[in-house]
């Protein structure tokens, strides 16, 4: 018994097989180069791979859009301010770069240039002490201790000179070579954040990644869309094709890149269409050894394209007649 019918399943098993039976006699009993077949409809899913409410919903169905035509705006006011902290961040980190790849501001530089002429004169005072003390000891009118006071006064102004030299050579250079390795990483950061931030916000508008017809649109402005969920589907017409099934004993004489005509009720002249796939599975298998008798019963099923202006003029779903040959 079938839990969700209550029809018994051996009635459902031999109703299946009544259908299938007929469904194959029905071939059976038609021209080989006859066969039914059906519009199939590819359709592309345009999404936002982030969620948000649909501010903008710029198609309709049925519409024709072209490559790149705006179709959808998603609320981007979150995105739009982290890519504007994004951008700021960045301008701070190269900020910071510059002025680690300068030495110090001008008017330091200038004090410690004029802490160095101040020094140089002391010296040269100084200089002039010890060589006056120098003499005067040599003439016996001056005492040791007032030699060694000169030297160590000359010592030191010169040591004081060394070091303002120094730093001013020091001022005059930018940061360590690490601390500049450092910021400039720092910036390589925050440009990829930046990248990161604005690829986020330009995805909350989707544009058409193909020409076609507008098949749907599966959410209104207003409404709460997931990430990764389609707002409108596109039906490219390349994307629209025929499908038919090839009984196993015209199969072999069927090529891709055939051609064949496809009939559609209410039109007078066939459509052009060519084999674009075979498919290499049966459709159709009911017996679990394959005999003579059997083998008749297998159908594969295949698909073919139309040029453009045909396939818009086709509908997914619609009935048709597929002829081979002549």
């Amino acid at each position: 018994m079938n839990g969700l019918t209550g029809i018994p399943n051996s009635v459902i098993r031999m109703a299946v097989f009544g259908v299938g039976a007929w469904f194959l006699a029905g071939c059976s009993n038609e021209s080989p180069n006859h066969l039914q077949g059906y519009i199939e409809g590819e359709f592309v899913y345009v999404a936002s791979p982030l969620p948000g409410a649909v501010r903008e919903l710029h198609v309709q169905r049925g519409a024709q859009v072209k490559v790149g035509d705006p179709l959808f705006a998603l609320d981007d006011a979150a995105e739009k301010a982290n890519r504007d902290e994004a951008e700021r961040r960045l301008a701070q980190a190269r900020a910071n770069l510059e002025d680690a790849k300068k030495g110090k501001r001008a008017p330091e530089i200038e004090s410690i240039e004029a802490q160095l002429h101040q020094a140089k004169a002391a010296l040269a005072l100084s200089e002039k002490e010890f060589a006056r003390q120098q003499n005067l000891f040599k003439s016996g009118a001056s005492a040791t201790r007032d030699l060694d006071l000169a030297r160590t006064a000359k010592a030191e102004d010169l040591q004081r000179v060394s070091r303002l030299e120094a730093d001013l050579a020091t001022a005059r250079l930018g940061a360590r070579t690490d601390q500049v390795a450092a910021a400039e990483a720092l910036v390589h950061a925050q440009e990829a954040a930046l990248a990161r931030a604005d690829w986020d916000f330009t995805q909350k508008r989707q544009a058409a990644p193909q020409g076609g017809v507008v098949f749907d649109t599966l959410y209104r402005a207003g409404e709460w869309v997931a990430a990764g969920r389609p707002v409108v589907a596109l039906l490219p017409p390349q994307n629209v094709k025929v499908r038919a099934f090839v009984p196993q004993a015209k199969l072999a004489s069927i090529r891709r890149g055939d051609s064949f005509r496809v009939n559609v009720d209410g039109v007078s002249t066939p459509y052009q269409a060519k084999v674009s796939f075979i498919s290499p599975q049966a459709e159709y298998t009911p017996p679990v050894i394959y005999s003579k008798e059997s083998r008749s019963k297998l159908v594969f099923m295949i698909e073919g394209t139309f040029e453009a202006a045909d396939a818009e003029k086709l509908h997914p779903g619609q009935p048709v007649d597929v002829h081979f040959g002549k």
